[in-house]
């Protein structure tokens, strides 16, 4: 529009997202009442810089980004237009959670879930025992065990997504891609808990990988890591005659190791952990035994 400082070039043929960080920085700075060449000062970049990213044309990088959300005084999250910072709710959510501990954080997540009726408190433990690990920890193994043991039915997440799909995982992953196969297996895991009341759940390696799902699993089921070396990861799985997918590549043990530590995080959410690489099967499954025991209250057996 003619005569106004803040109208940008035609916007048509811009890409998208780029039109909508320039709106979000443009509105950033009108909140904080600041003029463009204020920000741009205070971010060290060139005021016509800074236009041209307010304008949805200027395809700017990550440090400058960073640069631009500094001197707005934002998170940078909020500049990228993430879900948390999307209404004044949320960003109030926000800074009452930024900087506190796990401890803290996980109370908040079992609150926040009990309060919205999604479950989360576990208090009297479900007798939904959901075993959750990297491939190669036991889980299918010492989940039939538990199961025959307990009484319970046993059930491995992964023929149940399979049977969902009509297809192998692999073929899943293949022919649908990584998102198809995550919905797959949060319906799969739905389904169990709607129809099993008690149970033990052999859960995919990966599941913990969807906060969506996981956070299913941590309301309903009571949940244990089968803890093991990568080592013991990588002989258990070549072990069953699987080979992959690592083992094919000359850096395999690498891979397997950077899988397991940004996993541990999350699977160290569950409520027990038990090292399947300190023992044999036998005593791995003793412990397991009485320990989900103990959790739900059972006799000794």
């Amino acid at each position: 529009m003619a005569g106004d400082p803040d109208a940008g070039p035609d916007t048509e043929e811009k890409n998208p997202f780029l039109v909508a960080l320039g709106d979000r920085v443009r509105a950033l700075r009108a909140r904080r009442g600041m003029t463009r060449k204020a920000v741009a000062l205070a971010a060290a970049v060139s005021e016509r810089h800074l236009a041209n990213l307010e304008y949805g044309i200027g395809n700017a990088s990550i440090l400058v980004l960073q640069q631009v959300a500094q001197a707005l005084h934002c998170p940078l999250a909020e500049l990228t237009g993430d879900v948390t910072t999307s209404t004044p709710e949320w960003l109030l959510l926000r800074e009452l959670l930024e900087h506190r501990d796990e401890a803290t954080l996980r109370r908040v997540r079992v609150a926040v879930g009990e309060l919205l009726g999604t479950g989360g408190g576990n208090a009297g433990r479900s007798p939904r025992v959901a075993l959750i690990g990297l491939r190669g920890a036991g889980k299918s193994t010492l989940g039939q065990l538990l199961a025959d043991d307990l009484g319970f039915p046993f059930v491995e997440l992964s023929r149940e997504i399979e049977k969902f799909a009509g297809c192998s995982i692999s073929e899943i992953q293949a022919l649908y891609g990584q998102n198809a196969y995550r919905r797959y297996e949060r319906r799969a895991l739905e389904e169990a808990i709607q129809i099993y009341p008690e149970a033990v759940i052999a859960t995919p390696g990966g599941l913990v990988s969807d906060p969506a799902t996981f956070n299913l699993l941590l309301a309903h089921c009571t949940t244990v890591w089968l803890q093991a070396s990568p080592e013991d990861h990588m002989k258990r799985v070549a072990a069953q005659g699987d080979m992959r997918p690592m083992a094919a590549s000359a850096e395999a043990m690498d891979d397997l190791k950077r899988i397991l530590a940004g996993r541990a995080a999350f699977y160290s959410k569950a409520e027990f952990t038990l090292d399947t690489s300190a023992q044999a099967l036998e005593p791995s499954f003793t412990a397991l035994r009485e320990l989900v025991r103990q959790a739900l209250a059972l006799p000794p057996g």
